[in-house]
């Protein structure tokens, strides 16, 4: 009896404690989680969000190194939701006070099943429902978006599907950024070059698994003439069927390109000193693939 009034005692404290240390504006509490994983280690960098009951964001964030969180929210009642790569989410519901603390203690993530992944063979990618997009920063501060609206590529699934291959090829003059004047500019020689070097190609021969659903597809770059090893952030979503049964699969994909490993490098400065495009690309791949014929 003593023991347990006294561990009350000591935990009222350390709310009292931390209470005090937080900013705590009128009429708000401190809403805080910690989020563990099967074996009760720290999930570092999960991925919260708490929205109020109009489904509303109110804050997101990231857990610490230990896998906590704590933030402060105006008094009343929140939904918490909890994700992690390769467990499944995790969602909650909690009142918060008025400067008073609510604490969902430790949460325990599951493993997400993993989803099913596509049968060996040779699968070529469905461009109606694909796109390959690329981002660009412009003075500075303003970003450009833009895609390249035609291309075609075949992937050969193998038993081991770390050994599998894939090949895409990119027209070049398909660049579209919705602006005729700068799509033109792009495809000269200050930067495609288009009539020299028609296509992009990308070609790997190898993948690594990086947990979960997330894959490093590590393949050569073919770009304005040259040559650079390029790897693909990759998120495995799955498969699916289509309109008329038929099997398909999807990915998302990500990297990041500097202009200048591929020669790419017109640049035109302001006055003030801030290069008009940025030094790199963002390159962004949706993709969904479909048995070859």
């Amino acid at each position: 009896m003593f023991g347990r009034w006294l561990g009350n005692r000591t935990n009222q404290a350390q709310r009292a404690s931390l209470l005090g240390a937080l900013p705590m504006p009128a009429s708000a509490g401190v809403l805080s989680c910690r989020v563990l994983d099967p074996v009760n280690e720290p999930v570092r960098g999960a991925e919260f969000a708490i929205s109020d009951v109009m489904g509303r964001t109110i804050v997101s964030g990231g857990t610490d190194p230990y896998g906590s969180f704590v933030t402060t929210v105006p008094a009343g009642e929140y939904r918490l939701a909890v994700s992690a790569e390769g467990y499944a989410p995790y969602r909650a519901n909690a009142t918060v006070g008025e400067n008073m603390m609510a604490s969902l203690g430790d949460v325990t993530l599951q493993v997400a099943q993993l989803p099913e992944l596509p049968q060996p063979g040779d699968w070529e990618i469905e461009p109606t429902h694909s796109s390959i997009a690329f981002t660009a920063r412009h003075i500075g501060l303003a970003r450009i978006h833009g895609r390249f609206n035609t291309f075609a590529g075949a992937i050969r699934i193998a038993d081991r599907i770390e050994h599998s291959a894939m090949h895409v090829v990119i027209d070049a003059s398909s660049i579209d950024t919705n602006v005729k004047m700068r799509d033109d500019h792009l495809r000269s020689a200050d930067f495609l070059d288009v009539d020299r070097f028609p296509t992009l190609e990308f070609y790997s021969d190898r993948c690594a698994h990086k947990g979960g659903n997330r894959w490093a597809v590590t393949g050569a770059l073919s770009l304005h003439g040259v040559t650079r090893t390029v790897t693909l952030d990759t998120t495995y979503l799955g498969m699916g069927f289509g309109m008329e049964g038929e099997t398909r699969a999807a990915c998302r994909a990500t990297a990041e390109l500097h202009r200048d490993d591929f020669t790419v490098s017109w640049q035109t400065m302001l006055a003030r000193g801030i290069a008009v495009v940025g030094p790199t690309i963002k390159i962004e791949l949706d993709v969904q693939f479909v048995p070859k014929n």
